[in-house]
């Protein structure tokens, strides 16, 4: 048994039968969803509640474990624990697997069964790690698929859409963490998104996506290019708008951090030992950024107050962000002299030059080339009666949204019509939403990228002019 100190108290997962009562049972939970309600079929109007979650107490054995129940019991009893914690759990119901159904949208395990939590007969509790022997700790860095099953990023891309809608595991490296991004959709239900850079040795770049608040609390502890993730049975999907490939977390999936195997150690050190190497530089770290909750930006800047705010950040790694009221005071997107249009690489977003149409950060192997896209790429100036802000960075889908075009419909364009649109928002005061961070190949040693640029309703600016925030 993986705990010592209570080895005749608990029974194993590896010993679980239908016929057994008064359970009492200790593990580590390796995989949670989130709380979700349901029609009550016995009570019209009302809802049932329930949460799935995945305990394991050896190398071989784990079970999935459902919870039914009021919204305050359940919502209560999530909140109680977390994946890496180790629970006790007390008078579960042992059902035997629906093996079609089930694991089609619950985590496969390896026994015929699953555990069924009562409101009224069943606990869950937390144990202190230091009651809890350390191989059962040890687990939650043991990957539940062989470590050997996996695709590479590099894989994934080759084999593009013949991928599309299947579900693999990935062993990768985590590039970069985005914040998380609230939404609520049309029957106004709320939801997350939280968008996740991965790389490996195959691949600079590569998005996963997640959707539900467990596995975005997991992300939000992964150290970018510091940590190895196993994500056992994502979902891959060919992303039409990026024209490349992406990986989403869905309910099956189970997520293993710094997992403990061969395989994950070797693309560690690779990770650590080209820290300072990687080829991907600032300026498809402004193009791939992470998704930035826009929300949790509250500053409102003039000019002025920013290049202030800009010289006392010099030398700090860390970005900071601003609202800034202003006009756009330089937009070519009419002069045939200035390249609006540029080559992306699908597999990392590295601008292309179009006469070899290959990228040099990705494309080391001849064999094996990634096909590249157009995405806007424009320099603008911004203006506000305290001075202006040159060469803003408004690129890809940004520059979509801002201009209300995609880059087909842009070049189809006539002249006169590129001249229309361009004066649409020189004479208008927009309100921009901007990021500041370090740069050594940027004017000055700092990038300016927009991150969202829409006309300001007139009274919100007036009222926001002299700015007011932290410098």
């Amino acid at each position: 048994m993986a705990n010592s100190f209570a080895s005749k108290t608990f029974t194993a997962l590896s010993d679980l039968h239908p016929n057994l009562a008064n359970l009492k049972i200790i593990g580590i939970v390796i995989g949670k969803t989130d709380v979700r309600g349901f029609p009550d079929r016995k009570n019209i109007g009302s809802e049932r509640y329930t949460f799935s979650f995945t305990i394991r107490d050896s190398p071989t054995h784990f079970v999935n474990a459902t919870s039914w129940g009021s919204e305050g019991y359940i919502r209560s009893l999530s909140d109680s624990f977390r994946v890496g914690e180790c629970v006790i759990i007390e008078n579960p119901l042992i059902q035997r697997k629906e093996l079609e159904r089930e694991e089609k949208f619950s985590p496969a395990t390896p026994g015929n069964y699953k555990l069924l939590l009562s409101e009224n007969h069943s606990t869950v509790k937390i144990c202190s790690s230091y009651q809890v022997d350390t191989k059962l700790l040890a687990l939650i860095y043991l990957p539940v698929k062989e470590s050997r099953d996996f695709y590479s990023l590099g894989d994934i891309v080759a084999n593009g859409c013949s991928l599309d809608g299947r579900i693999i595991n990935v062993l990768a490296a985590v590039r970069s963490v985005g914040e998380p991004k609230c939404f609520t959709t049309s029957d106004r239900r709320k939801g997350q998104r939280c968008e996740v850079k991965l790389y490996d040795e195959t691949e600079s770049s590569f998005a996963m996506i997640c959707w539900d608040n467990e596995s975005i609390l997991v992300a939000q502890s992964w150290v970018p290019r510091d940590t190895v993730i196993f994500a056992s049975d994502v979902k891959i999907s060919f992303d039409k708008f990026r024209n490349c490939m992406t990986a989403t977390v869905i309910s099956k999936t189970i997520i293993t951090t710094n997992p403990d195997t061969p395989e994950a150690n070797i693309l560690l050190n690779f990770i650590r030992e080209n820290k300072e190497t990687n080829p991907l530089d600032d300026e498809i770290d402004s193009y791939l950024k992470e998704s930035v909750n826009l929300n949790t930006i509250v500053d409102v800047y003039t000019v002025e107050q920013l290049k202030v705010k800009a010289s006392k950040n010099e030398g700090k790694a860390d970005p900071f962000y601003g609202i800034l009221y202003a006009y756009i005071s330089t937009l070519n997107i009419d002069d045939d002299s200035t390249i609006v249009v540029r080559h992306r690489c699908s597999g990392c977003g590295y601008l292309v030059k179009e006469a070899s149409s290959t990228c040099t950060a990705c494309n080391k192997d001849s064999l094996e080339f990634k096909s590249v896209f157009l995405s806007f790429h424009l320099l603008i100036d911004l203006t506000d009666h305290t001075g202006t802000l040159h060469a803003c960075s408004l690129t890809g889908g940004v520059a979509e949204e801002t201009l209300g075009c995609t880059v087909n419909e842009f070049l189809a364009m006539t002249d006169e019509q590129k001249t229309a649109l361009k004066w649409q928002f020189l004479l208008e005061r927009s309100k921009i939403y901007l990021k500041f961070f370090l740069s050594h190949r940027a004017r000055g040693g700092l990038r300016i990228s927009v991150l969202s640029c829409k006309l300001a309703d007139p009274i919100e600016a007036s009222r926001n002019l002299s700015g007011q925030g932290n410098i």
